[in-house]
């Protein structure tokens, strides 16, 4: 279902055309990163510390280096120490650990060899020899008064700090006089929450492919959400001019944010460089769960005040994030994501903690989940003490084109009012809830990213069109550019060819995160389109002999009175005689991203005998913007919905008193499997962005902000106890239910 505004009407855009990539995907034929295989190659593998937090006093690799197949073998000692002020420092010393190990898994030394057991052989070799130090796990242990550091490199952002500290970043935010609406106010409700590390469970592990010539140049092969950032980031750490490298992207198999960052391609080059042979790294999924980053556990307080009418008239809160062995700006980013409701008096404080665990990652809208859990849950409990409907609540507080984010800047046009309508008037809202079962709301945000973006357009002789960009395509980018540019250029969208770049064939683009690819990248495609029609209808006019302005491009023709009709195919075909090549490369730093808003709505039923959860029923409403390909914002919608659920009811890092990882499998690791869920409905809302040619806003963020609270809301209306602790597995809500 969609509900729209008011918007032109488009032969191409908004139409479900088949997936460019879907043949290849099906039949077995599109290529991921560890499907390549080079002559020559070896295999490597990593050696990870056992241990939470240690000091290195030796590292020996002799034995490893004499045992048969090995190749090459690497240590920090390969790697320049980078300097305090390098951006990348972070990155390096999450790469290889240098002096000191900061979590179980963190990597110390790698192994190139012939075969893969050759290689893990070699690892297992390599005598370390460590001096323990305080393991720190918990938000509250790194926060304490004298705790241990974490990571002595590491100092407070945005705040003035008088040297290494556990606090990533502290941010405070305030407006309007707190104090006085609370003393004023007929209702006030308080609670504090509690989140776990989760992950993003993409089905492809990390994997890459280096081969580094004679040339000293690096050919690197890699699943990432970024190919320019796998660049600019391996040549950092290498201590390499940019131009040394260059970045093919493989096919990804999920990102989610979690391939925003590198883990694997400066040690395979670096191997490579000293072997003299390319080399594979292809993560295990326990190396995955146990090195690479999750989203931020969580810790929040908040306090809402309210009138009897219901008017929201204050927020008061702390967000704390915590945020692994290295700096983060998930408290910073938790902060920007208060920004549904008016509260017109606000007081918030966000920070971020080293723990003794992996760096993590972004994941889906990162920190905005987590605020939205505590706010949105107290936000549900004002309604119920008022005994209003929980929308029309929510729509008395809704924030509107004007209103203040928590950060101060004023929201453009917005859809969150035509979204909690659209959940208001659907069917799913308008139904009885199910016997024996309850409902619950909920609502998310996120402010999306614009960004740098290149992109080509090349027609060829025949008419036939390729565009070529830099945006890896995690959720569909390719089919929307080929829309786009169908849309432009008038011509069928199946005569269209997109194609991700590597990084010497088109312009510097950002990495694909934010919901940022199909408006900033698509943006940069419709400015190619839009050059290159002048240039056809400029050749036209020389076929036709008239003047340029005397023709017009439309229906991928060029048309001027008393003439007949021009085909692009047609001028395509003389562009050797009338100038040249047509192509067009288009370049811009994209600016207007539009924020998207969603409201969930879930049914389900709790087991009060074992504590089991079951959904019943699910609608997710969204504002695209405009859905370019609608069948790929439905389905970003459901994937995201799916994490949330995941993250509600089941998934979470489970570490002993040490550090360890005690559940590093999909076994053990449980994320949501096609049994565990109902069908979920989706209510694409079309409220377009006025910075985007055809309106768009990325929509690849926000489904995933309401779930945890939607459910959480139904959960305290069957059962009325207010789940507070995330996941809301059986034990714990049995455990609420004897409390009760």
């Amino acid at each position: 279902m969609t509900v729209t505004e008011d918007r032109p009407s488009y032969k191409w855009v908004g139409t479900r055309s088949i997936r460019p990539d879907g043949y290849d995907k099906v039949v077995g034929k599109a290529r991921f990163a560890a499907d390549l295989n080079l002559p020559g190659q070896l295999h490597a593998a990593i050696l990870r510390s056992p241990h939470g937090h240690a000091r290195i006093l030796s590292i020996d690799t002799t034995a490893a280096e004499a045992m048969p197949g090995v190749k090459a073998v690497v240590t920090s000692a390969d790697f320049p120490e980078l300097d305090a002020s390098n951006p990348e420092r972070d990155v390096a010393e999450n790469l290889m650990a240098r002096g000191v190990v900061l979590y179980v898994g963190h990597a110390l030394a790698a192994v190139a060899a012939s075969t893969r057991s050759e290689a893990a052989a070699a690892v297992a070799a390599i005598e370390v020899e460590y001096e323990l130090l305080p393991v720190v796990l918990s938000l509250d242990e790194s926060m304490a008064e004298g705790a241990p550091l974490v990571n002595e490199h590491n100092v407070t952002m945005f705040v003035e700090s008088d040297g290494p500290s556990n606090l990533a970043t502290v941010n405070a935010l305030e407006r309007g006089d707190v104090d006085a609406a609370f003393e004023a106010a007929d209702l006030v409700v308080e609670r504090e929450f509690e989140t776990a590390w989760v992950h993003q469970g993409y089905i492809e592990p990390h994997a890459c492919v280096v081969d580094v010539g004679l040339d000293g140049k690096a050919d690197i092969w890699a699943s990432s959400q970024g190919h320019f950032r796998v660049r600019s980031q391996t040549a950092a750490v290498l201590g390499w001019d940019t131009a040394r490298v260059k970045v093919t992207p493989a096919e990804i198999g999920g990102g989610f944010g979690g391939k925003t960052t590198i883990y694997l391609e400066p040690v395979a080059a670096r191997l490579s460089e000293k072997s003299g042979r390319p080399v594979k790294i292809v993560m295990s999924r326990e190396e995955v769960l146990r090195a690479t980053g999750p989203a931020p556990a969580s810790k929040a307080r908040v306090r809402i005040a309210a009138t009897n009418d219901g008017e929201l008239t204050a927020i008061e809160g702390w967000l704390g994030y915590a945020v692994g062995c290295t700096n983060d700006m998930a408290g910073f980013i938790g902060a920007m994501s208060v920004a549904s409701y008016k509260f017109p008096n606000l007081k918030l404080e966000a920070t971020a903690s080293l723990t003794n665990t992996p760096k993590s990652a972004a994941y889906r809208a990162p920190s905005a989940p987590q605020a939205a859990f505590a706010i949105e849950s107290v936000i549900d409990e004002i309604a119920q003490q008022l005994d209003m409907d929980p929308i029309e609540l929510r729509l008395k507080n809704a924030v509107v084109e004007g209103d203040p984010t928590a950060m101060g800047m004023p929201h453009p046009r917005i859809g969150f009012v035509e979204c909690l309508e659209a959940i208001r008037e659907s069917d799913h809202y308008r139904s009885p809830v199910p016997e024996g079962a309850a409902r619950g709301i909920g609502t998310g945000f996120w402010f999306n990213i614009g960004e740098q973006s290149s992109a080509t357009v090349n027609l060829n002789e025949d008419g036939t069109a390729t565009v070529i960009t830099g945006s890896p395509d995690i959720g569909g980018s390719r089919a929307s550019m080929a829309l786009m540019a169908a849309e432009e250029l008038g011509i069928d969208v199946h005569r269209i060819t997109p194609v991700v770049g590597d990084t010497e064939s088109v312009g510097f683009t950002d990495v694909t995160e934010g919901s940022r690819a199909t408006f900033a990248t698509g943006m940069a495609v419709v400015n190619a389109c839009r050059e290159l029609i002048d240039e056809l209808k400029a050749r036209a006019a020389t076929i036709l002999g008239v003047d340029a302005d005397a023709v017009d491009w439309l229906d991928g023709e060029a048309v001027a009175d008393g003439k007949d009709p021009l085909s692009l195919a047609a001028i395509t075909a003389k562009a050797k005689s009338t100038g040249g090549p047509l192509t067009v490369t288009a370049s811009l730093n994209a600016g207007g991203a539009g924020p998207s808003f969603a409201v969930h709505c879930c049914d389900l039923a709790v087991d009060e005998e074992t504590g089991q959860v079951t959904i019943l029923g699910y609608t997710a409403a969204q504002d695209a913007g405009t859905a370019i390909h609608p069948s790929y914002v439905e389905g970003q919608m459901q994937g995201g919905t799916v994490q949330g659920i995941g993250w509600a009811l089941n998934e979470e890092y489970i570490y002993d008193d040490e550090g360890s990882m005690q559940n590093a499998s999909f076994l053990d690791y449980r994320v949501p499997v096609a049994s565990d869920l109902p069908m979920i409905g989706t209510i694409i809302v079309e409220v377009p962005n006025p910075a985007h040619p055809y309106g768009v806003r990325g929509v690849g963020e926000t489904g995933i902000v309401p779930p945890m609270a939607t459910i959480a809301n139904a959960i305290s209306r069957a059962t009325s106890v207010r789940m507070t602790s995330l996941p809301m597995s059986p034990p714990k809500i049995l455990a609420a239910l004897d409390g009760r």
